[in-house]
């Protein structure tokens, strides 16, 4: 029987058990360890998910044989040191957004994986969202004719992990749990093209006792061809997630709501090549959804990194995607902080983007 890809997870909260949910359902990948330092969690972990080995120490994880890939689902502080360690040991490495703290982090990171001559893979599930992979090919297939404007928004209460309102663990807010999402989608949707400047607006106006960081911020960031692009991040949306985009061309726009409905709501003054498409609990109103892990492209998303690490194959989203993408988010903080719009390639020696905000 072929060799499965052995994976090890890193973490045992929220986002880790969405990591075993969705490598549960890739034949090609075999969760064979997690580890978590908090005793018992990872014990708990593993008999939740069948998974025949815990861990609380790392390197003794890192020192099984069997395991080809790392998925770290630890805090964002914990990202770089752990990634290091990952890559001296000879594995594979997918890190959960943001990629880390700074730039010179993600130097560091890229490079021990590069002398390690292993992968380094920047989970962004959004590039595998079935209704936003279709959103995509709509463009790419000139339906919409040439891009003009680009549309995110992510909005939903706060985070589900305590770290991300702490902002020397976390970096930041909003901006920095969830605009990172925005800043790639939009690099994927207009790929090879550089981002010349971001303005944005950030502020804190319901979560003053939980964190400094901003729980609302808008950012827009222009391209070198005139593409604009605007997200709006929020903690403060009551109701259930909300997960919106559009895309507005030369010849027609559509927009894409990955929790209402299954169709994408889409205009073309070109006609639209035939696809079928399948689309996949708070207090009060709500949106229930079905299918949510495969609405949202985790089980997509390991797939590709499982057959990238299997069969030697280039990531869609890498390191550099990572570092690009925090680059976005740090000239973000400074564009708030100062009022000023902020011109990239954007230099700074700041450990953490909220510094840039608040000085």
């Amino acid at each position: 029987m072929e060799k499965k890809v052995g994976v090890g997870l890193i973490g045992s909260q929220f986002i880790s058990t969405i990591h075993a949910e969705a490598l549960k359902r890739v034949a090609d990948a075999e969760i064979l360890a997690v580890m978590s330092p908090t005793p018992g969690n990872a014990k708990s972990f593993a008999e939740k998910f069948n998974i025949p080995n815990h861990f609380t120490d790392l390197e003794e994880m890192l020192a099984m044989d069997e395991l080809d890939m790392i998925v770290i689902g630890a805090p964002n502080y914990l990202h770089c040191d752990i990634t290091l360690k990952i890559a001296e040991a000879g594995k594979h490495v997918v890190v959960e957004k943001p990629l880390c703290m700074n730039l010179e982090e993600a130097d560091r990171m890229i490079e021990a994986c590069k002398k390690a001559n292993v992968k380094l893979m920047y989970a962004e599930e959004l590039c595998f969202t079935p209704k936003y992979v279709r959103l995509k090919g709509l463009l790419d297939e000139g339906a919409l004719g040439r891009p003009v404007l680009f549309k995110q928004l992510e909005k939903h209460d706060g985070p589900h992990s305590d770290h991300f309102w702490d902002v020397e663990r976390s970096g930041g807010g909003v901006t920095m749990d969830m605009g990172c999402h925005g800043i790639q989608f939009f690099r994927w949707l207009h790929p090879g093209v550089p981002i010349k400047s971001v303005y944005a607006q950030m502020s804190t106006t319901v979560h003053q006792a939980k964190t400094k960081g901003d729980d609302n911020a808008i950012v827009i960031m222009e391209f070198e061809d005139g593409v604009v692009a605007m997200m709006e991040e929020s903690w403060t949306k009551l109701g259930g997630m909300d997960d919106r985009a559009e895309i507005h061309g030369s010849e027609g726009v559509a927009y894409a709501d990955v929790l209402q409905g299954n169709s994408i709501l889409t205009y073309s003054n070109k006609g639209v090549g035939y696809a079928v498409e399948k689309a996949g609990n708070t207090v009060g109103w709500s949106f229930t959804m079905y299918e949510e892990m495969w609405n949202y492209g985790f089980p997509q998303e390991f797939e590709h990194f499982v057959d990238c690490v299997k069969n030697d194959k280039q990531p869609l989203v890498t390191g550099e995607d990572g570092k690009a993408v925090l680059e976005v988010i740090f000239a973000a903080y400074e564009s708030a902080g100062t009022g000023r719009k902020v011109e990239l390639p954007f230099k700074t020696d700041a450990e953490k983007p909220i510094r840039l905000w608040k000085k």
